[in-house]
């Protein structure tokens, strides 16, 4: 049986976190470690963070798998790494007209941002420069945000990109500091965070997210929230591992809806006036729940991932409908 306690301690965190204060870790984990019959009065709480920063509009991003496969990483969860077995179509970059053709289909989706994704531990001369034109040409004749995820900068890359007219680069922490090694070993989380700071150096709004549910701890989730805070994103993906077959974390299953929701809630608190994006794998996980992680995030990715499929993106347009919510057309 909830008590007006138990509503009005979500509530004083919402208090704490439209006045900047941060979550200490103890009540950073009682989020996570809340009952389920408290989900609702702590997704009211959330959503009282989320209407100030951003009312009832939703963001929408669609991916491009510019370049799928081939990678020399060993990311346990990844279908496109060396160490995978997934049977996923691989190709080099797309050419210049199959991005930009990407990106008028990103619209007709009513998405806002659209996002370049490319395996492999960082870009070449040829696949920047043919990211480079495409950008070129998408932000000379569509009114729209890029986004590129290209992988570890280096040199004068993100100086380049931003240039072109990149408006945000994204390179996901993807875990805590301390659990990083478990998942991947061919780079490190430095290295992840090095990109990011080139990106904000440049000029490029940072874009950096998280991977729940790869064997991480209560605690090292609320670990990889204050981080992101750290590092400033403007927008945090949240990803729930969708395992797939053939990577070494297929046999993972350890999420639940309610569970999810309250990551969503968690990283609201954690990072308040940021955007936060359900991403990957939220259909399998979130399922019959996916429109009440609106109450905490205020974006999500419409079309398919990098090498797993999304929902219709008139489904999607119909829950935001039906929620009563906006799409935010324009992300400018």
């Amino acid at each position: 049986m909830l008590t007006t306690t138990t509503t009005t301690h979500w509530e004083h965190y919402a208090d704490k976190a439209l006045q900047g204060e941060l979550l200490t870790m103890k009540e950073a984990l009682s989020i996570l470690d809340a009952e389920d019959a408290q989900l609702l009065p702590l997704l009211q709480a959330a959503f009282r963070v989320r209407h100030h920063y951003f009312g009832r509009k939703v963001k929408l991003n669609m991916i491009i798998n510019a370049k799928s496969g081939l990678c020399p990483e060993d990311c346990g969860y990844c279908s496109q790494s060396i160490v995978s077995n997934a049977p996923i179509e691989k190709y080099t970059m797309m050419k210049r007209d199959v991005l930009v053709a990407g990106a008028k289909e990103a619209l007709a989706r009513k998405a806002g941002t659209y996002c370049i994704v490319a395996s492999g531990r960082g870009p070449t001369e040829h696949e920047l420069e043919e990211v480079i034109e495409a950008v070129k040409e998408i932000k000379q004749d569509l009114k729209m945000k890029v986004c590129a995820c290209l992988g570890i900068l280096r040199n004068d890359q993100a100086e380049r990109l931003k240039e072109a007219g990149v408006d945000r680069y994204n390179h996901n922490l993807n875990t805590s500091k301390d659990h990083f090694a478990n998942i991947t070993t061919t780079h490190n989380y430095d290295h992840r965070v090095q990109t990011i700071e080139q990106a904000k150096t440049a000029g490029m709004s940072p874009c950096s997210g998280c991977i729940v549910g790869m064997g991480e701890t209560r605690e090292q989730t609320v670990q990889i929230a204050y981080a992101l805070r750290e590092l400033d994103a403007d927008s945090i993906p949240v990803n729930f591992l969708h395992s797939i077959k053939g990577t070494p974390l297929e046999d993972k299953q350890e999420l639940d809806p309610r569970y999810c929701l309250k990551v969503l809630a968690l990283m609201r608190f954690i990072n308040p006036s940021k955007e936060i994006r359900v991403s990957g794998g939220r259909e399998v996980n979130l399922r019959h729940l996916q429109p009440l992680s609106l109450y905490p995030a205020n974006a999500i990715f419409v079309g398919d991932y990098l090498t797993t499929e999304g929902q219709a993106s008139l489904i999607d347009h119909q829950i935001i409908e039906d929620l009563g919510f906006e799409i935010e057309e324009c992300a400018l």
